[in-house]
C-alpha cells in the first residue's frame, strides 16, 4: 500500500544513539549483551514457573505472560538496531517501519495492561484472601489476558493504519534507534491533526486507565496492610507485592522520563537515549527483580540448576 497519495515509497534512516563511528562497537556490544540477558532471564522465569507445579497460580501465570511480552517487546527494536550497526546501514524500509510501529505499540500496550492486571491480582489476594481462588479462577485470568491482547492489538492496528495514510518525503531521517510513532508522524508531509488527536486520546485512555487501576488497587492494599495488627503479617502482605510495585515504578518512571526529556528543548537524541530505559533496561531488569525478591522463583531456579548434569573432567 502506498502512503497517502504519494507515488514514491519513502525510505527511513534510523540515526541511532550516535552518528559518530567511534562508539558504534561499544553500543553494539552493550545492546547485544542487554538483549541476551533480557531473553535469557525472561526465559528462565518462564521455565521456572512451567516446571514447578506449585507455581501454577494466577500470580505466576501473569508473571510468565509478562516475561513473554518483555522478550517480544525488546525483540521489536533491538535486533534491527544491532543489524544496522553491524552492517553499517541506517536504513529501514517503509513496510519495516510500519511493522515495527505496530508491534512496538502492541507489546507496550500489553505491558501496560498486564501490570494493571497483576495489581488487581495482588489486590484480591491481600484484600479478599478467603475468596481469592474463587475470584481469580482460570477462566477470569485467561479472559483478562485475552482482553488485554485485544485492546492492545486494536490500538496498535488503528495507529499503524493511520500512519499508512500519511505522505512522507523520499528520505526521512529519524533521530532514534527505532521507528517511534511520535517521531515518524512528525516528519509527515500531510496533515497529522487526526493522528495527534488519536495519540493523545490513546495515551490518556490506555496509559492513564491502567495507571489509575494500579493506584486504586495499591491504595486498597495499603489500607488493608495498615489494618493488620502484627508486624510479621504486615511484612508478609507487603512482600507479596513488593516485586510488582518495583516493576511498576520502574516502567512508569522511565516512560515519564522519556516524555519529559522529549518535551524539553533539547536534541532528539536525548529522547532516544531516554527511550533505552523502558525499551531495553526495564525488560532486562524485570527477571532480576522478580527472582531476587521471590523465594518461590529462586527455589524453582535452584531445582532447574540441580537437574543440569555436571561434566566431571576425565569421566565419560
Amino acid at each position: 500500500m502506498k502512503p497517502g497519495n504519494d507515488t514514491q515509497i519513502p525510505e527511513f534512516l534510523l540515526l541511532g544513539l550516535s552518528e559518530e563511528p567511534e562508539p558504534q562497537p561499544l553500543i553494539f556490544g552493550l545492546f547485544l549483551s542487554m538483549y541476551l540477558i533480557t531473553v535469557f532471564g525472561n526465559l528462565l522465569i518462564i521455565l521456572a514457573v512451567s516446571s514447578d507445579s506449585h507455581l501454577h497460580t494466577p500470580m505466576y501465570f501473569f508473571l510468565t505472560t509478562l516475561s513473554f511480552i518483555d522478550i517480544c517487546f525488546t525483540s521489536t527494536t533491538n535486533p534491527k538496531m544491532l543489524q544496522n550497526i553491524q552492517t553499517q546501514s541506517k536504513v529501514i524500509t517503509y513496510d519495516g517501519c510500519i511493522t515495527q510501529i505496530y508491534f512496538f505499540l502492541l507489546f507496550a500496550g500489553m505491558d501496560d495492561f498486564l501490570l494493571a492486571v497483576m495489581a488487581y491480582d495482588r489486590f484480591v489476594a491481600i484484600c479478599h484472601p478467603l475468596h481469592y481462588t474463587v475470584i481469580m479462577n482460570p477462566c477470569l485470568c485467561g479472559l483478562l489476558v485475552l482482553v488485554s491482547w485485544m485492546m492492545s492489538a486494536l490500538h496498535s492496528l488503528l495507529e499503524s493504519l493511520m500512519v499508512l495514510w500519511l505522505s512522507f518525503r523520499r528520505q526521512v531521517e529519524i533521530s532514534h534507534f527505532f521507528c517511534e510513532i511520535n517521531q515518524v508522524v512528525r516528519f509527515a508531509c500531510s496533515d497529522t491533526f487526526l493522528n495527534d488527536i488519536v495519540m493523545y486520546f490513546a495515551t490518556v485512555l490506555l496509559g492513564g486507565g491502567p495507571l489509575a487501576g494500579i493506584i486504586y488497587s495499591y491504595s486498597k492494599i495499603v489500607s488493608s496492610i495498615v489494618g493488620i495488627s502484627s508486624a510479621q503479617g504486615k511484612y508478609k502482605a507487603f512482600s507479596t507485592c513488593a516485586s510488582h510495585l518495583s516493576v511498576v515504578s520502574l516502567f512508569y518512571c522511565t516512560i515519564l522520563g522519556v516524555y519529559l526529556s522529549s518535551a524539553a528543548p533539547q536534541s532528539s537524541h536525548s529522547g532516544a537515549v531516554a527511550s533505552v530505559m523502558y525499551t531495553v533496561v526495564t525488560p532486562m531488569l524485570n527477571p532480576f527483580i522478580y527472582s531476587l525478591r521471590n523465594r518461590d522463583i529462586k527455589r524453582a531456579l535452584k531445582r532447574i540448576v540441580s537437574r543440569v548434569p555436571t561434566i566431571v573432567p576425565g569421566k565419560h
